[in-house]
């Protein structure tokens, strides 16, 4: 997970290792991605060896200036030829892992670089994964409910919602995909925040209701 997102964010742009640890932070979510330089630098070291990432030199200014300050110059990471293939080809796994919260979210914010039919390959597996989750989660609740205090009850309860909004908003970016539709108004709201998207929605649909009955109220 975490050598995709850095080949990702490499891909924009050349990076030293705080800019990459604060644009990771900010792009996967700080709980999410829980990324320390105890395992930031002992990757990207790993990833150099392979041959995936390179260090730039220092600019003369830079190491100049670290003389004087008696700081070192921050190394930076640029993306290599053989990472970039890399990447393309971790894109395009979609096996079991990429259906995983935290793979999946990675594969979500770098879906731009990859082709539509790889996109929806992830999405489906990333439903089934919900669908199942659902499945367990309303045989919990109606065979074995009695089991839970209402604390435990009512956290089966949200776990269920929250799979069944995930699976909505999944449906939503499937059917766009296989529509060929990337440019509709609202799709950006669906990958930005479901709930938000579902909120509004819900808010259109009882403001279409309330109209409705007002119709028929002057009828």
């Amino acid at each position: 997970m975490l050598e995709l997102a850095i080949l990702g964010l490499l891909h924009e742009s050349p990076m030293h290792g705080y800019e990459l640890r604060k644009r990771l932070l900010s792009l996967l979510g700080a709980i999410r991605a829980a990324i320390s330089y105890g395992s930031l630098y002992p990757t990207l070291r790993r990833m150099r060896q392979r041959g995936w990432i390179e260090e730039e030199t220092p600019r003369k200014q830079e190491a100049e200036a670290g003389i004087l300050t008696g700081r070192r110059a921050r190394k930076v990471y640029r993306l290599t030829a053989a990472g970039k293939e890399h990447f393309e080809e971790l894109m395009c796994d979609s096996g079991p892992e990429s259906a995983d919260e935290a793979m999946f979210g990675v594969h979500l914010a770098f879906f731009s670089r990859t082709d539509p039919a790889n996109r929806l390959r992830i999405l489906e597996a990333r439903r089934q994964r919900v669908q199942e989750r659902l499945e367990r989660l309303s045989s919990v609740l109606k065979g074995k409910a009695e089991r839970f205090d209402a604390y435990g009850l009512a956290l089966q309860r949200y776990g269920l919602e929250t799979a069944e909004r995930e699976v909505r908003w999944l449906n939503e970016l499937i059917a766009s995909e296989e529509n060929h539709n990337l440019g509709h108004s609202d799709l950006g709201d669906r990958l930005i925040s479901p709930r938000h998207y579902e909120s509004e929605h819900l808010d259109d649909t009882e403001g279409s209701r309330n109209i409705s009955k007002g119709d028929k109220r002057d009828e």
